[in-house]
């Protein structure tokens, strides 16, 4: 996820946070009341963001799963490729070895 689309995220929790903080704060309601008000809509808020991070969290092992494995599999082939093109130079040189001592004999 993008830093933009995070900081509008971010920017929209902040602003419903303090919509829903402002109206309990201006009901006309009595202190008690409205202390739990505040009490519960701040558990229900913390309760939203840790939900979102954790999402979010979640997205980003993901993302993150996902180049891990194509890294060991590029790692992989490569390996393969170094093993083969090794192989065949190897071949090609008892080959050219052989022909040197066929041409010397």
């Amino acid at each position: 996820m993008s830093k933009r689309s995070t900081n509008i995220i971010l920017g929209f929790i902040a602003g419903a946070a303090t919509g829903a903080l402002a109206g309990i704060l201006f009901a006309p309601d009595k202190g008690s009341k409205t202390r739990k008000k505040i009490k519960k809509k701040t558990d229900k808020f913390a309760s939203d963001v840790k939900s979102s991070v954790n999402e979010k969290m979640d997205d980003l092992k993901d993302t993150m799963s996902g180049y891990v494995d194509d890294v060991k599999e590029k790692f992989s082939n490569l390996e393969k490729e170094v093993k083969e093109t090794t192989k065949k130079a190897s071949q090609t040189a008892s080959k050219a070895e052989s022909t040197a001592k066929k041409a010397t004999s």
